[in-house]
């Protein structure tokens, strides 16, 4: 099995969509009137949720008009986000078929199909031409992306001159081996976390000057702290949450996931890359 197959395997669902329409039709909701906060807490997978993209992506100097990539977009809930709340035009890419069958539904459901493209894909092969883009961004994706070098070298040939990449990735801050299964990962061997050097090193010899980076440990430590109250004060899981996409398993992966950053093994970590103009 391959790398890639291996990761397919761990993110593929079988019902995902399936999965949602019976969370938004318990919420009282349906595909005509859900809205982008109902998805919000289901369709950004990464760690704190819509808060954290609003601090990430307000960094970027985003503006109405703009092309955006976002890669390694899942089911698309930060760029339909980006799509509303900024009036940019976002085209996103992802390996996982079922994300991409589904966030195109999601977009038809939100109204925006027409700001937001989901292709699937390799965020190392984008089949579209140079300067494409005035801006791109990841969440959560580079753990499933060994070759660091040849991304950055990628979006960087696909940015316009002057365009902002911003990674908001976890990556390594101290030694020790992860504990797994993570929410990118099952096995040690497809998960390729790396320290922030590694980050800015791929992304300098690619022709980024790197403007910014911050390290949300406390912040995400914080931000799970405050799931785990409302859960257990809820009962369980809101009807629209992490679970859907995570599975079964959810719990294992998350918990997991908390230990690792406790155990300053790990944290969510910022970048702002620019290409010169």
């Amino acid at each position: 099995m391959t790398d890639r197959d291996a990761l397919t395997r761990h993110y593929d669902h079988g019902d995902l969509l399936g999965s949602i329409e019976r969370g938004i039709e318990v919420l009282g909701k349906t595909p005509e009137c859900v809205t982008l906060d109902d998805l919000a807490a289901v369709d950004e997978f990464h760690i704190g949720g819509r808060q954290a993209s609003i601090a990430f992506l307000d960094q970027m100097d985003l503006a109405a008009g703009q092309r955006l990539l976002d890669i390694g977009c899942g089911l698309g809930g930060p760029a339909r986000f980006v799509a509303d709340h900024y009036d940019c035009l976002v085209t996103g890419i992802d390996l996982t078929a079922e994300y991409i069958e589904a966030g195109r539904v999601l977009c038809d459901w939100t109204g925006l199909a027409d700001k937001v493209s989901l292709r699937q894909g390799s965020a190392l092969e984008v089949p579209l031409a140079d300067a494409s883009f005035d801006h791109a961004y990841m969440m959560h994706v580079g753990m499933n992306i060994e070759d660091k070098a040849g991304l950055c070298s990628e979006i960087h040939r696909l940015l316009r001159p002057g365009g902002c990449f911003g990674i908001f990735d976890v990556m390594r801050i101290g030694p020790g081996d992860l504990t797994f299964p993570v929410p990118w990962s099952s096995l040690a061997e497809t998960s390729f976390v790396r320290s922030a050097e590694a980050y800015k090193t791929a992304l300098q010899a690619a022709g980024f000057t790197v403007t910014a980076e911050r390290n949300r440990r406390d912040f995400a430590l914080s931000f799970f702290e405050r799931q785990k109250e409302k859960a257990a004060a809820a009962g369980g899981p809101p009807p629209l949450s992490l679970h859907l996409v995570m599975g079964e398993r959810t719990s294992e992966k998350l918990g997991n996931l908390v230990a690792n950053i406790i155990a300053n093994r790990v944290a969510p970590i910022e970048i702002i890359a620019r290409k010169a103009p």
